[in-house]
């Protein structure tokens, strides 16, 4: 009978007497420092039941492994920031104990907050040859202090074996929609476990060779092998993947048939769909070329024309397939075809500057055809749907993956690869991983009923897995997680105070309100008052009007010895502030409140 292991708290784990859970737990647990304690640890600060934001933790033996260190999508309603990764507070308290960063592949939500936590750790990072690329012009570009011979170390792409004692990492090559990716055996005493990273069966991928199913049945058979923390984004799909060649075919048809420019978005990490796009546009007639930037001046980022240089010098893709939009934008319309950024909305991307006529050196036009080859990436529906309806306006024909079949191959495996998968890999437990929960179940159930597995542990950022062969999992600890806005050059928490006052005023509004008062607490004029989404703040102003009449009744209403105390005049601005926006906007209505004070 196939069990699924309830959650369990270690014996000296404190629990909640209000909840039954775990309590958080921010110091150091009774195993921190035991050399004796032959388990092994999985925790991830970030990846578990979202999309984004991967950043896992392996420990043994007091040691801490982590793989990938990515960023992730912010939300809107924090009403901030320009990136958002995991909080890494905890582990910077054991750094002496990290032996390394190792990295799956090269897409942002893996590798993209390196740039920001890196430095508070300066340990090595393991990795491939193209994000070891992207990795040092992003350090040059922002100028990071950083070795690139001593702090990036390379291994083959085709499989390496990695010594960072006490864990030895085995890598081995995996199909993604980006070059390179890696599947990791990670070794210890205790056991072996094997990382997915993110990866899908695409066979049919013309600049790389397959996955490496030799290694995976071998190592999916090992009856010794601990657990599978596996990708689990597309579990939910239940068609077979498309492949790159497919989509191949899709886009020259549409260029064999296009009146004028053909237009492809798309992710500029893939290479492989830059190729393809290449032949599509050869198949058709067509010279293909990437839209650059329209300022000449070096970036702080790697972008597309970053990324068709690295495909050339790495042999993904030749210097003749694919051009710069300069040196084909005299050819007749209907020859070009132009890959560029911005399938998912993004403010800065061309096709987004294109939509705003913002690109003084290309314009759209009613002949123009543009795909969209990408899925759209949860939380950016709304951007997405901007540049739809803007292009619909324009009387420019759009394709997408909701009208157009074999437009887009997929990086994650959906429910046929997934089989596939678990019909080679037999773990004792299935961690599920990177993925909504729905997914994340989905994959551990077939985990389970297919692959064999004893045990799924789906379970939340922070939550500590203890491993060990032959025994039920559990979890040992409760860790305090959360992520990081990075604003400019300050870092938040998500649930910085600054970000609820934000989200308050934008939902609400505010009233600023300046007090003339003596030292003993009495007005000594009328109050100033403003606001922000509540009023106009021109004098005549009722709603303003009556406020300061209602702040006036209010506060005169104190006795000598409550208008003594700052935090009673206040409250009687709240309150007398609240008794008019309310009558005149509704019950619901609760704005921000700043207070001033001068002194008469």
């Amino acid at each position: 009978m196939v069990k699924v292991k309830e959650k369990q708290t270690a014996p000296d784990t404190e629990v909640s007497a209000m909840t039954g859970k775990p309590a958080k737990i921010t110091g150091m647990n009774k195993y921190e420092n035991d050399k004796n304690d032959e388990k092994l640890y999985f925790m991830a600060l970030g990846g578990l039941e979202h999309v984004g934001q991967n950043m896992y933790i392996y420990k043994y033996k007091g040691k801490y492994l982590v793989v990938d260190c990515g960023m992730g999508f912010l939300e809107e309603e924090i009403g901030a920031g320009d990136v958002q990764y995991c909080d890494t507070t905890w582990l910077e308290k054991r750094k002496k104990d990290v032996v390394g960063f190792v990295i799956t592949h090269g897409h942002e939500d893996h590798i993209g907050a390196l740039k920001f936590i890196w430095p508070k750790f300066r340990k090595p990072i393991y990795c491939t040859r193209f994000p070891a690329e992207i990795l040092r012009q992003t350090f040059r570009g922002i100028e990071l202090d950083f070795n690139p011979e001593k702090d990036i170390i390379e291994f083959d792409h085709h499989g390496a074996t990695l010594k960072l004692d006490p864990f030895e990492i085995e890598t081995f090559h995996v199909s993604h929609s980006v070059p390179e990716a890696q599947m990791l055996i990670i070794k210890t005493p205790a056991g072996k476990v094997l990382h997915t990273g993110d990866w899908t069966f695409n066979d049919d991928n013309p600049i790389e060779e397959p996955t490496d199913y030799a290694r995976l049945r071998e190592i999916g058979s090992d009856p010794k092998l601990l657990a599978c923390m596996s990708d689990s984004t597309s579990s939910s799909r239940q068609e077979a993947q498309t492949t790159e060649v497919q989509v191949r075919e899709t886009l020259t048809e549409i260029m064999k048939k296009a009146p004028g420019r053909v237009l492809v978005t798309g992710y500029s990490r893939s290479l492989a769909r830059m190729k393809m796009f290449a032949e599509a546009a050869h198949a058709a007639g067509r010279i293909a070329a990437i839209k650059e930037r329209s300022n000449p001046n070096p970036v702080p980022f790697v972008g597309l024309p970053e990324f068709r240089e690295m495909g050339i010098e790495f042999g993904y893709i030749n210097k003749d397939d694919i051009y710069l939009h300069s040196e084909i934008k005299d050819l007749p319309a209907e020859k070009q075809a132009i890959f560029l950024t911005g399938s998912q909305g993004e403010q800065f991307a061309m096709l987004t500057r294109l939509c705003r006529g913002h690109v003084k050196e290309m314009k759209l036009q009613p002949t123009d055809t543009v795909l969209f080859s990408a899925i759209v990436i949860p939380g950016r529906e709304q951007d997405v749907s901007y540049l739809y309806n803007k292009l619909a306006r324009m009387g420019i024909k759009t394709h997408t993956i909701f009208d157009t079949t074999h437009l887009h191959a997929s990086g994650h495996a959906g429910r046929p690869e997934f089989e596939r998968f678990y019909d080679m890999v037999h773990p004792q437990v299935s961690v599920p991983m990177h993925g909504d929960y729905i997914n994340e179940m989905l994959n551990g159930k077939m985990a389970m009923e297919r692959g064999g597995a004893k045990y799924m542990m789906v379970v939340h950022n922070g939550e500590m897995i203890a491993l060990s062969d032959g025994e039920a999992p559990y979890v040992a600890e409760t860790i305090e997680t959360g992520f990081v806005v990075m604003e400019g050059e300050t870092e938040r928490s998500t649930d910085d105070p600054v970000y609820k006052t934000r989200k308050k005023i934008a939902t609400n509004g505010a009233i600023f309100v300046t007090l003339p008062i003596d030292k003993r607490g009495f007005l000594k004029g009328t109050p100033e008052v403003s606001s922000a989404g509540i009023f106009e703040t021109d004098d005549t102003g009722f709603m303003k009007r009556q406020i300061q009449i209602e702040i006036t009744k209010a506060i005169d209403g104190l006795t000598k010895t409550e208008r003594k105390d700052k935090a009673n005049l206040i409250r009687s601005v709240q309150v007398a502030s609240n008794k008019v926006v309310r009558a005149s906007l509704g019950s619901d209505k609760k704005p921000q409140y700043s207070v001033h004070f001068v002194q008469k």
